[in-house]
C-alpha cells in the first residue's frame, strides 16, 4: 500500500520517460524500468496487471508497428503516475491501425482468448486496463495509451 505521505505529496504527477531500440530483447528493461517507479507506488495487483498489459503492448509494437523497420528505430515510453491512477504510453513509428475497429471485430467472434490464435494480447490490454486508445500523433508517429485507476 502506498503511504499516506506519499500519496499527500505535492510531487504527483510524476512522470518518467524511456526510450529503447526496436528489438524484444528490450521487453526486460522496459519492465524493470516500470517496476522500478511504480513499485512504490502501485497495490501488488495494478502492478501485476499494468506490467501484462504493458508487456503485450511493447511486443506489439515491436512485432507489428515496427515489424519492417529497422533495429535502431526507437520506441518511447512515458510513465504517469497520480496518487489513485497511471497512464503508459508506447510511441511507434509504424503505420496507422484502428484499435477500437480491431476490438469491435474480435467482440463478434466470441472465442475465449486462449483459443485464438492471434489477437490475445489486445484483449488482455482491453481487459487489464480501464481506458485503452491507439491514436496516430501530429508529428506522424502512433501512441498507445493505457490507463489504469486503482
Amino acid at each position: 500500500m502506498v503511504p499516506s505521505d506519499v500519496l499527500n505529496s505535492p510531487s504527483f504527477p510524476l512522470q518518467f520517460h524511456l526510450q529503447v531500440r526496436t528489438e524484444l530483447a528490450a521487453l526486460i528493461p522496459v519492465l524493470k524500468w516500470f517496476e522500478s517507479h511504480g513499485r512504490s507506488f502501485l497495490p501488488d495487483s495494478v502492478l501485476w496487471q499494468c506490467k501484462v498489459a504493458l508487456a503485450e503492448g511493447f511486443t506489439n509494437t515491436v512485432r507489428y508497428a515496427h515489424q519492417h523497420l529497422p533495429p535502431t528505430t526507437p520506441i518511447n515510453l512515458e510513465l504517469t503516475l497520480q496518487s489513485h491512477s497511471l497512464e503508459i504510453r508506447i510511441w511507434d513509428h509504424g503505420q496507422p491501425f484502428d484499435l477500437q475497429a480491431k476490438l469491435d471485430s474480435l467482440q463478434q467472434h466470441p472465442l475465449a482468448p486462449l483459443e485464438m490464435e492471434s489477437d490475445r494480447g489486445l484483449l488482455f490490454m482491453r481487459s487489464l486496463t480501464d481506458t485503452l486508445q491507439y491514436i496516430r500523433t501530429a508529428e506522424g508517429r502512433n501512441c498507445l495509451i493505457l490507463q489504469k485507476s486503482f
